[in-house]
């Protein structure tokens, strides 16, 4: 079904984005951002359909900014978009953007919304996710942008796409996610990076720090008092500084950087939060989260 946004301004080369993905990683949301932007939105058109569409897209003066969604429910269709997409990209500027989660969260939203995988033939709904996953992969490997939605509700995915496609600087680009965990906990299966921080002095065995955390004023003084912390911040944050722009040319859109120590309570929380604070005042967009901070 295609929807008409209201007035944007005019742009004047044609383009198209074209939403594929796992159903349940939040296609829908991308497509109404899209056309909150102002893109001609159209849900779900046949794949054998794409080239006569963009052809009129590029013959009509009214339609500059189009979005389309194309998801598994084409079935065998799905196997000719590799060479649609290939030509088409050679007609008018094009975007694929393949949004994904962890089949955990997709098994999960499907849970909470009490509706059936499209794909389910008697399965369950993680053996329909999988198979998803499967035949989706050759257009995954065509994708200028992947977006993981695992950790993104509604309204980040919606930021994120709205500055993907408006106009925004670089740094804003990726969604920087800072973590520190404990060794003894396990480490963080999605990090990207992973930095021990072990080598520091532990506050723990301080018997004043002992009930606190890195958090606390005091503790991370202690911890920055010594030349090997200020040292490791120093290098990590250029590195960071120095990678983040090679991670965004690549079309990645969220880090996961992930600090560790022993319990995950003082050191690398104390690392964590000020890696944050370093990247933030680079214009990067940083969350930090302490997963394992009140355990122990």
């Amino acid at each position: 079904m295609a929807r008409s946004a209201g007035s944007s301004k005019s742009v004047q080369e044609p383009e198209l984005v074209i939403i594929t993905g796992l159903s349940g990683s939040g296609k829908v949301t991308v497509l109404k951002t899209l056309e909150d932007l102002g893109y001609y939105s159209v849900d779900n058109l046949p794949v054998e359909l794409i080239p006569k569409f963009a052809e009129l897209v590029k013959e009509s003066p009214r339609i500059r900014r189009t979005a389309l969604v194309v998801d598994v429910r084409e079935g065998e269709a799905l196997k000719r978009f590799p060479a649609v997409y290939s030509k088409l990209r050679r007609s008018i500027p094009s975007t694929l953007v393949f949004l994904e989660a962890d089949e955990e969260v997709i098994v999960r939203r499907f849970s909470e919304t009490r509706r059936p995988h499209p794909l389910s033939k008697g399965e369950s709904v993680l053996e329909s996710v999988k198979r998803e996953r499967r035949q989706l992969a050759p257009i995954r490997a065509l994708a200028e942008h992947i977006i993981n939605t695992s950790k993104l509700n509604v309204h980040e995915l919606r930021e994120l796409i709205a500055e993907k496609f408006h106009g925004e600087s670089d740094t804003a680009k990726i969604l920087v996610y800072v973590t520190s965990f404990g060794y003894r906990y396990g480490v963080p299966a999605d990090s990207d990076l992973v930095f021990d921080v072990r080598f520091l002095p532990n506050p723990n065995y301080i018997p004043q720090f002992k009930k606190l955390s890195g958090r606390h004023p005091r503790v991370a003084r202690y911890i920055r008092s010594f030349p090997q912390t200020v040292e490791f911040i120093e290098r990590i944050s250029d590195l960071l500084i120095y990678l983040l722009p090679h991670y965004i040319r690549e079309g990645k859109s969220y880090l996961t950087i992930a600090f560790g120590c022993t319990g995950g309570r003082h050191r690398s929380v104390m690392i964590a939060d000020e890696i944050r604070k370093r990247l933030a005042r680079q214009g990067f967009r940083v969350k930090a989260t302490h997963r394992d901070i009140d355990k122990g």
